[in-house]
């Protein structure tokens, strides 16, 4: 009975290992990377390896199309001038058959009037990019220029917000504290007046049928301009009944 000598068993093991060894690494940083998003080698390595450029993540966010990408500028976030409230208010005159001469609405429209202005200027921008559809809104936002959106969010945040009567400690139960086994955030901790956060509207005295149609959409995933998802992920775990005791509350004056 023959034996291959240590030295040569020790050899091809070596060569086994690195055999294998050169495999899983091409499979794991190149093969399956090129599989998940194409790109150039480096990027594909870089990738594996779960380092991503600034550039990859812009690919990405095309793909998705439907998706926000509005980054609110600062002049969307102070007070208006007193020309961008003019040249606003002759922008809105064609707004005012849904939303109302003085930026309430009484036809199931948002009412817009005291509402924040980042929030405005973002939906504009957001209808205008396809972000967020609508048949009407998406005709309204297309000609609009980045000014034109800033000086209509200026003029509607001008307008005064009616007055409502909703305090905190007599809100339902998802308001004041949200449902932490279901991970749903209190609304007030985004919408409240106290606690508001950039981005997120008021939602005291909307109409109630506008506030359940968009929880709803949000909830079923057709509407999908939330950063980050955050509406989706909070509508998704709430039931008919709650949507409507939640809107029914925010509706109420």
């Amino acid at each position: 009975m023959t034996h291959a000598p240590p030295a040569k068993v020790g050899l091809l093991g070596v060569l086994t290992v690195i055999l294998v060894a050169g495999g899983a690494f091409l499979l794991g940083f190149y093969g399956l990377p090129r599989a998940a998003g194409g790109g150039g080698v480096w990027q594909r390595l870089c990738r594996a390896a779960g380092i991503v450029s600034a550039s990859a993540d812009s690919e990405r966010a095309a793909a998705l199309p439907g998706l926000t990408t509005v980054v609110i500028p600062h002049d969307a976030m102070t007070t208006g001038t007193a020309d961008q409230i003019g040249h606003g208010a002759t922008l809105a005159l064609r707004c005012t058959g849904c939303h109302g001469a003085q930026g309430e609405s009484g036809a199931d429209a948002p009412n817009l009037a005291g509402q924040y202005p980042e929030v405005i200027y973002k939906e504009l921008l957001d209808y205008q990019r396809g972000a967020r559809v609508d048949a009407v809104m998406g005709a309204m936002a297309a000609t609009l220029s980045a000014e034109d959106m800033l000086n209509l969010a200026h003029y509607y945040a001008y307008l005064p917000r009616l007055e409502h009567d909703h305090p905190l400690s007599s809100a339902p139960v998802l308001v004041r504290v949200g449902d932490p086994m279901r991970g749903i955030a209190p609304c007030a901790s985004c919408h409240g007046s106290n606690d508001g956060k950039v981005g997120a509207p008021a939602l005291d005295g909307e109409p109630k049928v506008y506030l359940e149609h968009q929880l709803t959409a949000f909830a079923d995933g057709a509407r999908h301009n939330d950063a980050n998802a955050i509406m989706r992920g909070e509508a998704r775990q709430m039931t008919a009944a709650e949507i409507a005791l939640v809107t029914a509350h925010y509706a109420s004056r």
